[in-house]
């Protein structure tokens, strides 16, 4: 790891710690967080530091961020909230958990992705990688987080997610499903259209760092 890496690290961290925060605040009548159109950015530097600086590179950043993670869930987890006339934690075991999980393997596959189509067009790699990363982080976390059919974590860690199972209409106006269905979908449907945006920074940024090469 050298000084030119720190960039990334650094990128990737405040991403990480800024939608660890901003998930807390709930927009469009619960279905969405503001930290749901932050943390899609952090594969955007996972793709640039594959294009610019290698594999190696980008798979130390990803675990920079894991660490980085994993130290905001734990101090999470120690703080305590309340509300409805109890008192919780502000990150719960099963979303700490899946939280870590999601955001390690969904990069990491990013990262193996984009390496294999790094050959092809400039914008392939970047979308194509993103767009198979961020469906398996919403895959990984609302189902390790949220389902019910996971028994693993034990009554107490169900207990403090079990909101999630709440039958409602799906996206509000379709057929009954649990609620977290409807989150993780409303979080993908962010994730596919960032993956789009994210492409212009891409280019940009690809293009500064590799003034002799452009973006190939």
């Amino acid at each position: 790891m050298t000084r030119k890496h720190f960039p990334g690290i650094l990128a990737m961290a405040a991403i990480v710690v800024a939608s660890n925060i901003l998930v807390q605040f709930l927009i469009f009548d619960g279905l969405l967080t503001w930290g749901a159109f932050t943390y899609p950015f952090a594969f955007l530097v996972t793709d640039v530091m594959s294009r610019v600086y290698g594999v190696e590179a980008a798979r130390r950043v990803v675990f920079a961020g894991f660490v980085t993670g994993v130290v905001c869930s734990l101090i999470g987890s120690q703080i305590m909230l309340q509300g409805d006339g109890y008192t919780y934690a502000a990150v719960p075991l099963r979303i700490a958990v899946a939280s870590g999980t999601a955001f390690l393997i969904a990069q990491l596959t990013d990262v193996a992705v984009f390496n294999r189509l790094r050959g092809g067009g400039w914008w392939r790699a970047p979308l194509v990688s993103t767009l198979v990363g961020s469906a398996l982080d919403t895959a990984l976390f609302f189902t390790i987080a949220f389902s019910a059919s996971i028994p693993v974590f034990g009554p107490d860690a169900d207990a403090a997610i079990n909101w999630a199972w709440e039958s409602v209409p799906f996206m509000n106006w379709g057929a009954p499903a649990p609620l977290w269905v409807t989150l993780a979908f409303a979080d993908w449907l962010v994730k596919l259209s960032l993956a789009l945006v994210a492409l212009i920074p891409f280019r940009l940024i690809v293009r500064h760092l590799t003034p002799t090469r452009g973006a190939a």
